[in-house]
């Protein structure tokens, strides 16, 4: 069986980021599905003073480690100003010094909401661009707007959006089980 890790970009411990990346790899068959909170994974302010007097933090190889490890990665990211949240791009960093190609080539279906319109686009696209020259393949992408309106008793109600997010689980799920 497949393991896939579900993140959500933010440390809001009740990130509706994180509740969709939860929700959407729940939707994947066949997989064990194992839930990253940045929370359980802090890390000091990265600044390469700090990581020449103390090394590399132990819960930043712990992630290096579990992204290793694992099959496949659903993120959502959280748009904080039109980028990552301060919690995920430091996150980002420190795991770009234990090895720059962060997510090691494997699959990503990237997710982002947000209670607007515009669902974390912005972010959204940003990570597209971004990921590849971190080792991430990423397979697709899927922004959820207005989430409070279109996701109800923990799933989508919008049926064009439901079926839109399935397609991308489908190709997603197909590229997880080749490599």
């Amino acid at each position: 069986m497949k393991n896939i890790i579900a993140l959500g970009g933010s440390n809001s411990k009740n990130s509706i980021n994180k509740e969709l990346a939860i929700y959407t790899a729940n939707k994947i068959n066949n997989v064990e599905v194992s839930i990253v909170d940045l929370n359980d994974y802090e890390l000091p302010l990265y600044g390469i003073d700090f990581e020449t007097e103390f090394g590399i933090p132990e819960n930043a190889v712990k992630l290096s480690k579990q992204i290793e490890d694992t099959d496949g990665l659903v993120i959502s990211l959280a748009e904080h100003n039109g980028s990552y949240t301060a919690a995920f791009k430091n996150t980002l960093d420190w795991l770009s010094r234990i090895d720059i190609k962060v997510w090691k080539d494997k699959p990503i279906l990237l997710l982002a909401t947000s209670p607007g319109n515009r669902g974390g686009k912005t972010v959204l696209q940003s990570a597209k661009e971004y990921f590849p020259f971190l080792g991430g393949n990423v397979t697709g992408d899927f922004s959820l707007p207005n989430f409070y309106e279109t996701f109800k008793e923990n799933k989508i109600s919008d049926t064009k959006l439901k079926e839109k997010l399935s397609l991308k689980i489908q190709f997603f799920k197909e590229q997880v089980y080749k490599g």
